[in-house]
């Protein structure tokens, strides 16, 4: 019995001896697996780096792994909206007509009537009254400074309910009449040029490139008094 007792204790010890000196592997791998934290570390896989290639600074992108820009937006071509020639005679006006029917403008071209700038005569006349009873009161006063030769504009013109106190061809003659009427007491008597009835014509062009409002000022420039001009 005691042989037995003796052969068991000194079995347990080559035991506990064997798994102390890891024959029989180790229970406590968190702490006994170098393979497993050499695996781990992936030590074959680091690279050392020396001061100078630590400080180095980085390489930029390749220039396909660079962003590429946004491609610049052209700006968009100058546009005229609304431009004006004239005014125009009427053989002058079927010239420029004729000429500028070769930019094709379609319904972007207008022609509009304009009344006529030449002088025709002048006028010796009182500025408007306001209404008929003010030109009729008026006309009484010059009844008094011994005026007899006036006439009260009653059309829709301008100068309705003035006075008209004489009509002369050239201003020479209208001023004469003025000074007249001045030595008579007549101090609110003005002189102003008539215009002819004459019709005559302006073209307006609307929404022109650059390039077709350039063609269209080498039409105008043969028309010594006429010019481009924004519409108003």
């Amino acid at each position: 019995m005691l042989k037995f007792v003796f052969w068991l204790l000194a079995g347990v010890n080559l035991l506990v001896l064997a798994i102390g000196q890891g024959y029989l592997g180790s229970f406590r791998t968190e702490t006994r697996e170098p393979a497993r934290l050499k695996n781990q570390l992936q030590a074959g896989k680091l690279t050392l780096l020396t001061q100078e290639q630590a400080t180095a600074p980085a390489a930029p992108p390749a220039a396909e792994e660079r962003a590429t820009p946004a491609a610049a937006v052209p700006a968009p071509p100058p546009s005229y909206a609304c431009t004006e020639v004239g005014n125009f005679l009427l053989a002058d006006g079927r010239r420029f007509e004729a000429q500028v029917a070769a930019l094709e403008l379609g319904d972007r071209q207008s022609r509009r009537n304009v009344a006529g700038q030449d002088i025709s005569s002048y006028m010796v006349y009182i500025p408007p009254q306001g209404s008929k009873e003010g030109a009729e009161r008026k006309a009484g006063e010059l009844k008094q400074l011994g005026v007899k030769n006036y006439f009260i504009i009653n059309e829709g013109s301008a100068q309705r309910w003035g006075i008209s106190l004489g009509v002369f061809k050239s201003e020479t003659s209208a001023q004469s009449q003025l000074a007249s009427l001045n030595k008579q007491g007549v101090h609110s008597a003005r002189v102003a040029p008539r215009y002819s009835a004459s019709k005559q014509f302006a073209y307006q062009f609307r929404d022109l490139d650059a390039a077709t409002r350039a063609r269209l000022a080498e039409i105008t420039k043969q028309f010594e008094e006429q010019e481009l001009r924004s519409c108003k």
